[in-house]
């Protein structure tokens, strides 16, 4: 047998020929399948950071975390001195979060500095944030961010804040 030039024909190369095209049918099949789905995984990969756009975020809490108790007690602190003054839930809340050494100690500095010690400062903040800076000896450290001025342009005040891991209540407070 011989092909359309006078070649003779090779069955090896049929069975090539035919293994190329089955070959190539498969890989079509195979990319027919796949696309939808990478396209679809596409989908959900750039809908994601649509999903965590600014906005509320959720806060979540563990009584047995020290700093969890830290952020706690400044958003219970900072919402009671913005929406009350300084007033008896500002006390209470500091009677039950703060150590009596810290409440004698911040009275001391409120007197000489007439600002609140809690939040070292004579204003409300806008807003605050906790972050976890490590512990030992019996005692754990946060770091408090306290957000003041304009939204659109904050500063920043950083306090320093440990806490006793037995009882979880603050036992001190400074600048940072």
């Amino acid at each position: 047998m011989t092909a359309p030039s006078g070649r003779p024909l090779d069955r090896p190369l049929r069975r090539s020929r035919t293994a190329r095209r089955l070959g190539l049918a498969a890989a079509a099949l195979a990319l027919a399948i796949a696309a939808p789905a990478a396209a679809a995984q596409a989908k959900v990969r750039h809908a994601a950071p649509a999903a965590a756009a600014p906005g509320p975020q959720p806060r979540f809490g563990d009584p047995q975390s020290a700093m969890g108790r830290v952020g706690d007690f400044y958003g219970a602190y900072i919402d009671a001195v913005w929406d009350r003054g300084s007033g008896r839930l500002a006390a209470d809340l500091r009677a039950e979060y703060l150590t009596p050494a810290l409440r004698k100690r911040l009275a001391a500095w409120e007197s000489a500095q007439h600002a609140d010690g809690v939040l070292r400062a004579q204003d409300v903040p806008q807003g605050w944030r906790v972050g976890y800076d490590g512990s030992g000896a019996g005692h754990a450290s946060s770091t408090v961010r306290l957000q003041w001025g304009n939204p659109a342009h904050p500063t920043y005040t950083y306090l320093a804040v440990q806490s006793d891991l037995a009882t979880k209540k603050i036992s001190d407070i400074r600048p940072k």
